[in-house]
This record gives structure tokens, C-alpha cells and sequence, in this order.
């Protein structure tokens, strides 16, 4: 198994997974950066459009901000981290809002089962965690799933396993904390 992963870009984030759930990838979704203003946006090329904006937006003010991991040339895994500033719906959780000084993983998502549990979704979360110290970013938080393995946040057993703790608790969406 040849396993890649690189940095998210405008030119690749056509390439991010496809997936069966609404919004069917990654590339569509503007769940994290725009929480009220995309409600009227349906057709995959605008949301698509929509993406494309606020990632080379978010690119030009913090850097990298994603990353596409795949496997023997397929794409499998997809991540997006960025300052929560950035990701304005994160400050409506209840167990937010994330600290102003960490970076929040928003997504991090093997899209197919048949890749998870390999390992991978490890090897995305360290590439994620290696660039981010290299940047002198002190910690990192995202909210973790406690009752659904199968969602873009990923689940809480996940984070504890790869170092986070319980930040902030919440029944549903726990903010979990990564010091680095």
C-alpha cells in the first residue's frame, strides 16, 4: 500500500474524497467556514466555487490548512485545520468556543471504511501535528464524536488514543486538546 499525503490546494481540492453522505465530499462542504450564508447554494460547482474562495483566503493569511491523503494514487483521507476565527461555526458548540491560540482541526475524515482502522487516519493526524509544531503553533483542538465513529469530526477514542484530552466536556461533541 503506496500511501501519499499533500497539501491541501486550490488546484487538488477537486481531488478531495468522494463519500455517500451528504455533501457527498469534502470539496462541497462549507459546514465549519460559513455557518448561515450558504444555505441557498445547491449546485455542487457553486459550493465548489465557495470552497475554493475561503481556502485560498485561508491559505494566504495562515498557510497550509488541509491536507489529502491517498492511497496507491486514490484518494481515501481528507483533513482541514485552520484558526478558529476562521471556522466561525466552531464558536456555537457547546463546548466551545476553541481557544484562541490553538489551530482547530475541523475535519478529519477517511472517507471509505474500507481504509479505516489501518492506521491511517494516525499518519494524517501526525503530518497534521508535524506541520503545525514546525509553525511554533502551540496546541491543537477539535471537537470529537462520543456516540458516532462514522462523521468528518472523527470519534472521541480516536483523539484520546493519539494523545488529546477532554478539554471542554459535552454529551454529544467534546472539545479535545492536543498540547504541543
Amino acid at each position: 500500500m503506496n500511501v501519499e499525503i499533500v497539501s491541501l490546494t486550490e488546484e487538488n481540492l477537486v481531488e478531495a474524497p468522494e463519500r455517500e453522505e451528504y455533501p457527498f465530499s469534502c470539496k462541497y462542504c462549507l459546514y465549519w467556514e460559513f455557518p448561515e450564508g450558504c444555505i441557498e447554494l445547491k449546485r455542487k460547482e457553486d459550493l465548489l466555487a465557495k470552497k475554493l474562495d475561503w481556502l485560498r483566503n485561508a491559505r494566504s493569511s495562515f498557510g497550509d490548512c488541509g491536507k489529502i491523503m491517498y492511497v496507491d494514487g486514490k484518494p481515501i483521507g481528507y483533513a482541514q485545520y485552520a484558526p478558529p476565527k476562521m471556522l466561525p461555526l466552531s464558536a456555537k458548540y457547546p463546548s466551545g468556543p476553541p481557544s484562541e491560540d490553538t489551530v482547530l482541526i475541523a475535519c478529519l475524515f477517511i472517507a471509505q471504511k474500507e481504509y479505516r482502522r489501518l492506521g491511517l487516519g494516525r499518519k494524517l493526524l501526525q503530518r497534521i501535528i508535524e506541520d503545525l509544531r514546525k509553525r511554533g503553533i502551540k496546541a491543537v483542538e477539535t471537537f470529537a464524536r462520543k456516540n458516532d465513529p462514522n462523521n468528518p469530526s472523527g470519534p472521541i477514542e480516536f483523539y484520546l488514543k493519539n494523545g488529546f484530552r477532554v478539554f471542554r466536556d459535552d454529551p454529544e461533541f467534546p472539545l479535545m486538546r492536543l498540547e504541543l
